[in-house]
């Protein structure tokens, strides 16, 4: 049963149990970046370092769950760890907006360094989201930041500032740095990714754990390119009487709810990657063999079409989200609201009945 949660609620669950999943980045949405140090007092002829930047060098170096490649991004823009955080926070919360009447609810687990403990460490679906709504979130902040004036080392966007179009316009205002949004959250997003092991038993788990590094770095890029679509125009007219002799256009973000929207509905059509090797058909069988040949062709052909695609893709399939497996992260439905009406993923369908609960208005006149 689905419980209706309000507007931009973070829930923050109790789990009776331990979790293995490894710690993240993300956790900075959870836990934020801490107030500035105390401005200290210069002693003569030195300079005293802006306790902005000392701080987050400091959380760079400190926090747990950043890799090594996100410690450097970190160090040389230190500035920018608070918008990393606050894109993270406004990804976890726009997760759990947009699945809120959903199995799975985007839940978090306080004390969780992993934010989404087991989940993430399924190839799935859910997973696949997480990844791209986050690597947008970072986008959007850092964005944000630069045409604000918060970091220092970008600005608004001046690649085509003052240009004139064969339209007549010309671009003007303080059109949305996007281009270092994304380079920064490629730079720190896909950096999170582990160095390759040297330490593989088999040549399942190194093909394994190719796949799901591939899966996230194409499902963090969908994020990405998913902010850069919805880019939209504004312009203003000069001229006399509102004559608009001449139009000067910027460019800027759409509020984060519509990337949210969009990337909700490719997690709706999220593409299932199976790359399975038939280890059965060893037989000596002309047909089989041709037959296994075309099939790795059209494996390969498949593999193809997904590097390009603009979809999520997972290589899981999703687990059962109504029973509760304490073991697996998930806390099943029971108790939670539902609509019986409904036959999407907020209906009462979970097979094992429901609880009518009626509830009684008493309305008093004066």
């Amino acid at each position: 049963m689905l419980a209706v949660m309000s507007l931009f609620q973070l829930i923050v669950l109790f789990l009776p149990f331990a979790l293995s999943a490894s710690p993240n980045w993300m956790y900075l949405g959870i836990i934020g970046i801490p107030p500035p140090l105390q401005q200290q007092q210069a002693s003569p002829g030195s300079e005293i370092e802006d306790p902005e930047i000392v701080q987050a060098r400091a959380v760079c170096g400190a926090l747990p769950g950043l890799a090594s490649k996100q410690v450097d991004v970190c160090m040389s823009h230190p500035n920018a760890i608070y918008s990393v955080s606050d894109g993270a926070k406004k990804a976890i919360e726009q997760c759990q907006y947009q699945f809120r009447h959903e199995r799975w609810n985007c839940s978090v687990m306080e004390n969780e360094q992993s934010v989404f403990g087991p989940t993430l460490d399924r190839g799935s679906k859910e997973t696949a989201f997480i990844y791209a709504i986050t690597s947008a979130g970072v986008v959007y902040s850092i964005t944000n930041a630069c045409s604000s004036g918060k970091l220092t080392e970008c600005s608004c966007d001046s690649m085509q500032h003052g240009q004139t179009t064969p339209e007549g316009w010309k671009w003007g205002g303080c059109s949305d740095n996007l281009h270092f949004g994304l380079q920064f959250s490629r730079k720190f997003v896909d950096g999170s990714e582990p160095t390759r092991p040297n330490n593989f038993k088999t040549t399942k788990q190194k093909r394994s754990w190719s796949n799901r590094l591939k899966m996230n770095l194409h499902n963090n890029e969908v994020g990405r390119q998913t902010v850069m679509s919805l880019m939209k125009m504004h312009c203003r007219c000069h001229g006399v009487s509102g004559s608009c002799e001449l139009k000067t256009c910027w460019k800027f973000m759409p509020a984060f709810n519509e990337i949210g929207n969009v990337l909700k509905q490719k997690y709706g059509k999220a593409v299932l990657i199976n790359r399975i090797v038939n280890e059965t058909s060893k037989k000596n069988s002309t047909q089989i063999h041709k037959k296994t040949r075309e099939t790795r062709a059209l494996k390969r052909q498949k593999r193809l079409l997904l590097a390009e695609s603009k979809e999520l893709v997972h290589i899981q399939k999703s687990p059962n989200y109504c029973k509760q497996d304490f073991e697996n992260g998930i806390l099943g439905t029971e108790g939670r609201k539902c609509n019986s009406s409904s036959t999407g993923p907020d209906s009462c369908d979970c097979q094992r009945g429901r609880t009518l609960q009626l509830q009684i208005y008493l309305v008093l006149f004066s």
